[in-house]
C-alpha cells in the first residue's frame, strides 16, 4: 500500500487500535467515506465487522445508529411511521433509525427485498418520503451494510440495483497471525480514545478537496480501458454501470487525497477497481473475487497517464 498523508496516518492507526492489521479496509472504508460514497463489507461474523462501523463513527464524531436485518423487518421499522396522536388529535411522525449520520445495516440481506428498497432513496438522495412527505436526511449521511456472502438459508439476495448503491465492497478477512497473537495476549481496548475525532467542518472541508482531486486526460482514458473491458463480453456477464463508472472515479480521486496528492495517478485506479467492482460484476465462468478483478484488469489493460 502507498505511503498514507500524515493527516490521514493517525486516522488509520487509531481505527486499527481495536481492528489489528487491518489498515487497508480501513484506509479503503474511508476513501469511501470520503468520497460521499456507501460502503458495503461481504463477510463471516466474528471478524469485525462491526468494531469497524463502531470506531469509524466514534473517529468521525457521527451519531451512529444500527439496524440487525432479520425476515420480519418492515421499511416503517427503518424509516419512521405516521402515527395518530390522540392528545393531539393528528397524525405524527416518529423518526426511524436511518434518521442519523452513520447507519450500519447489519446483515442487509437477512430481510425481504421491500424492507431492503428502503434504504434506495436514502442512499441516493440522502432523503426519505414518507405518506408523501419528503425528509432530508442529517449530512454526512453513510451507510455501512453487511452480509454473510456464506449463508444462503433465511437470506435474500441483495438485487443489483441495491447493490450499485455501494462505491465499494470489501471484506475484512482474518488476522495475519502476528496480529491474531497480540489479539489472543493480549487484553486490548475495544472503543478508539476520544481525543482523536475530528469535526464536521474537517469532515466537509475534506470531502470538497477530495472532489477536486485532479485527473489527467490519459488517467480518463485508462479509466475508460478498465470500463471497457468490464463491458466487452468476454469476461463479465454485464459491465459497470454510469453510476459504477462515477463511483471509480470518485474512489479514485478519494485514495489520491488519502495519499497526499491533489492529483490521481494510475496506482490509485489499480488500487481501488477490484473494490469498486467486486458486488457489481460477476464473471461468466467461476466465483468473483478481488484477486481475479485484478488478474483481469492488470493483463487486459496499460496505464500511460
Amino acid at each position: 500500500m502507498n505511503e498514507l498523508d500524515a493527516k490521514f496516518a493517525p486516522m488509520v492507526k487509531t481505527v486499527a487500535s481495536v481492528l489489528y492489521g487491518k489498515e487497508e479496509s480501513i484506509t479503503l472504508a474511508l476513501a469511501a467515506f470520503f468520497a460521499k460514497g456507501h460502503l458495503l463489507v461481504e463477510d463471516i461474523p466474528g471478524v469485525g465487522k462491526t468494531t469497524l462501523a463502531k470506531a469509524l463513527a466514534s473517529l468521525l464524531g457521527l451519531e451512529f445508529n444500527r439496524i440487525q436485518f432479520t425476515s420480519d423487518l418492515l421499511p416503517s421499522d427503518i424509516l419512521g411511521v405516521n402515527y395518530f396522536n390522540q392528545k393531539q388529535s393528528e397524525f405524527v411522525f416518529k423518526k426511524g433509525p436511518i434518521f442519523t449520520q452513520f447507519l450500519l445495516a447489519d446483515e442487509i440481506n437477512r430481510s425481504m427485498p421491500k424492507t431492503q428498497s428502503a434504504l434506495l432513496e436514502a442512499m441516493e438522495e440522502s432523503s426519505i418520503t414518507i405518506d408523501g412527505e419528503h425528509y432530508e436526511l442529517q449530512q454526512p449521511f453513510f451507510v455501512m451494510g453487511t452480509q454473510n456472502p456464506y449463508e444462503e438459508v433465511g437470506t435474500f439476495k441483495l438485487p443489483d440495483s441495491q447493490l450499485d448503491r455501494f462505491i465499494c465492497a470489501m471484506s475484512i478477512g482474518y488476522p495475519a497471525r502476528e496480529a491474531e497473537r497480540d489479539i489472543l495476549a493480549h487484553n486490548k481496548p475495544k472503543t478508539i480514545s476520544q481525543d482523536t475525532t475530528i469535526s464536521l467542518a474537517q469532515i466537509k472541508e475534506i470531502q470538497e478537496a477530495v472532489s477536486k482531486v485532479y485527473m489527467s486526460e490519459a488517467l480518463l482514458d485508462y479509466m475508460q480501458e478498465i470500463i471497457a473491458l468490464s463491458r466487452n463480453g468476454v469476461y463479465f456477464t454485464h459491465g459497470l454501470s454510469t453510476r459504477g463508472a462515477l463511483a471509480l472515479a470518485q474512489m479514485t480521486r478519494s485514495w489520491a487525497y488519502l495519499h497526499g496528492r491533489e492529483y490521481a495517478i494510475p496506482d490509485d485506479v489499480t488500487a481501488v477497481a477490484p473494490y469498486v467492482c467486486l458486488h457489481r460484476l460477476h464473471f461468466k465462468e467461476g466465483k468473483t473475487t478481488i484477486e481475479r478483478i485484478k488478474d483481469v484488469i492488470t493483463s487486459n489493460t496499460q496505464p500511460d497517464a
